[in-house]
C-alpha cells in the first residue's frame, strides 16, 4: 500500500540556481502564486560568496514576506530532507548532461522529484521588438554578435537598449532594477570584475545597459528609451523575454558541445538564427560538425558564418616578448576554454607566455585547482575584493615583461599592474554569404516601425 502524504498539502519546492535563472524562474512563476506550491528558497552554486543570503522580502512578494533563504548546493541531501522538500528545480546554466543527471540522482535519491522547466513558460513579453542573443556555451563570442547586431541597427537610425543576463552578486534588493548609462554607473553600483566585462564594452559604444534581478520590472523601464531590445543571455542560458528573434551563437573550438551542455542545446534546437563564429580560428572540421549538427536538431534555422577578429592597442608592446595572460574568468571556469582572446593575441605576434601557475595566490590557486584544465593563463577573477587582490599579486608576480589583458574591459581601472600592458579587443566579421546584416535589415523589414 502506499503511504499518505499527511503533511501540508502544497507542494514544497527547492530551485537550484546560481543568482541569475533561479530568482527569475521564483519572480515570473511563484511570487504570486499558485496556492498550491511553498518555496521554501533556492541553493547557490558556480559563483563564490552568493549562499548564505536572503532572497529579500521586497523581491520575494507578499507570499514569503520575510524572504527566502540561500544554501549551498554542496549541502543539497541535508537540505532536502531538513526542509521537507517535495521537488527540486534545476535553474541554471552550462551543465554538461552527465551533471544534470547527477544533480537529478542526488534529488531522487533524497527523496525529491526533480524537474527542468520549459524556457516558454518564463518568457515574459515585451511591446517592443526584441532580439535575444544566445549561446551553446559560455564565451562563444554573444557581446560580440549583440554589439555587430546593435551596430547593425543604429546605423538605420534605430536605437537598441541592451539588458543583459543577471549577475547580482551584492545587495539584491538594491540590484533590483540597475541601469547603466555611463562608466561611473559602475562604480555607483559597486560592479564586480565580471559585471565589468559584460557591461562596459557595451556602455563604451554609446549602449545603454540593464541589468539586475527582477526581469519584469527591467523590461519595462527600457522598453520606455528602446526601439528595438536586447537580451545579451549569460552562460549559455535561454531568454528571459519572449523573443522575436532567437539566436544561438556556437563556437567550433568546443565543436559538439552544443548538443551536450544544458541549456545550450535547447537554444540551438528552438533558434531562429545560428552563427558559427570564430571562423577565422576554427580547427579544421569543427564547423562542419555544427553544421551537421544544426541540420540533425533544427534544419530550419538560418545559419551564418563569422570570424571573432582579435586587435590590441599597442602589438610593439609584446612582439616577440615574454608575456602573462589574463583571460576572461567565466570562459575558462565553467566555459571550460583552456585559454581565449589573449593568448589568439600573444600567438600572433609571437609572444612566448609565461606559466602564471606557480605565481599565483590564495583563492586564484584553488581556482586552478577546481578548474585543471587552465594552465597557461590567469581567469580574471574578481567576485569580491580579496579575489581582486589576488589577481593584483598573481599578476604582478609573474616574471614577464608584459601582461595580455584578454578581458572585454579595462582591467587597469581595479587592478594595478607594475608591468606594461596591452589590451585586446575583439568583434565579429562576416566570414562568407549570407552575411548576418542581412538578417538584421530582415527583422528590421518584419518587426521596426
Amino acid at each position: 500500500m502506499i503511504q499518505q502524504n499527511t503533511r501540508d498539502s502544497r507542494r514544497r519546492l527547492l530551485i537550484l540556481g546560481a543568482a541569475g535563472r533561479d530568482f527569475h524562474n521564483f519572480n515570473v512563476l511563484y511570487r504570486d502564486g499558485p496556492s498550491d506550491v511553498d518555496v521554501v528558497g533556492f541553493t547557490a552554486t558556480q559563483i563564490p560568496n552568493i549562499d548564505s543570503r536572503r532572497y529579500p522580502s521586497s523581491l520575494a512578494g507578499k507570499l514569503y514576506p520575510e524572504g527566502l533563504p540561500i544554501w549551498k548546493e554542496d549541502d543539497l541531501e541535508e537540505v532536502i530532507q531538513h526542509q521537507r522538500v517535495d521537488q527540486c528545480m534545476l535553474a541554471y546554466s552550462d551543465l554538461e548532461y552527465s551533471k544534470v543527471m547527477e544533480i537529478s540522482s542526488r534529488c531522487l535519491s533524497s527523496g525529491a522529484e526533480f524537474v527542468l522547466m520549459p524556457p516558454q513558460k518564463t518568457m515574459v513579453e515585451s511591446c517592443k521588438p526584441l532580439i535575444a542573443v544566445c549561446a551553446s556555451r559560455t564565451g562563444c563570442g554573444k557581446s560580440q554578435v549583440s554589439r555587430y547586431i546593435i551596430n547593425a541597427l543604429e546605423k538605420q537610425g534605430k536605437k537598441c537598449v541592451l539588458i543583459r543576463h543577471p549577475m547580482p552578486y551584492g545587495d539584491l534588493a538594491a540590484q533590483a532594477v540597475q541601469r547603466f548609462g555611463t562608466l561611473e554607473d559602475l562604480e555607483r553600483h559597486h560592479v564586480t570584475i565580471e559585471e565589468r566585462e559584460e557591461y562596459e564594452q557595451h556602455i563604451v559604444k554609446g549602449t545603454v545597459v540593464y541589468a539586475g534581478v527582477d526581469y519584469e520590472a527591467i523590461l519595462r523601464q527600457a522598453e520606455q528609451e528602446a526601439d528595438v531590445v536586447i537580451f545579451d543571455g549569460g552562460n549559455n542560458d535561454t531568454p528571459f523575454y519572449k523573443p522575436d528573434l532567437w539566436i544561438c551563437v556556437c563556437d567550433p573550438h568546443r565543436a559538439g558541445h552544443e548538443l551536450q551542455y544544458y541549456p545550450g542545446d535547447l537554444n540551438l534546437r528552438c533558434a531562429d538564427v545560428v552563427v558559427i563564429n570564430k571562423a577565422n580560428t576554427a580547427p579544421s572540421g569543427s564547423i562542419d560538425v555544427i553544421k551537421a549538427n544544426i541540420e540533425k536538431v533544427n534544419p530550419t534555422a538560418r545559419c551564418y558564418i563569422t570570424s571573432s577578429v582579435v586587435s590590441v592597442d599597442d602589438p610593439d608592446i609584446i612582439r616577440g616578448k615574454h608575456v602573462v595572460v589574463v583571460e576572461d574568468g567565466p570562459t575558462l571556469t565553467h566555459g571550460g576554454m583552456k585559454y581565449g582572446a589573449g593568448k589568439v593575441a600573444a600567438d600572433a605576434y609571437h609572444a612566448e607566455i609565461v606559466d602564471p601557475r606557480p605565481y599565483l595566490v590564495r583563492s586564484l590557486t584553488k581556482t586552478l585547482e577546481k578548474y585543471s584544465h587552465i594552465e597557461q593563463v590567469i581567469p580574471a577573477m574578481g567576485y569580491f575584493p580579496d579575489q581582486i587582490k589576488d589577481l593584483e599579486e598573481s599578476i604582478n608576480a609573474v616574471p614577464c615583461e608584459a601582461v595580455i589583458i584578454g578581458t572585454p574591459m579595462d582591467l587597469q581601472k581595479v587592478v594595478h599592474i607594475t608591468k606594461p600592458c596591452v589590451t585586446v579587443t575583439y568583434a565579429v566579421e562576416d566570414t562568407e554569404e549570407p552575411f548576418l546584416k542581412e538578417e538584421v535589415m530582415s527583422f528590421i523589414s518584419k518587426h521596426v516601425k
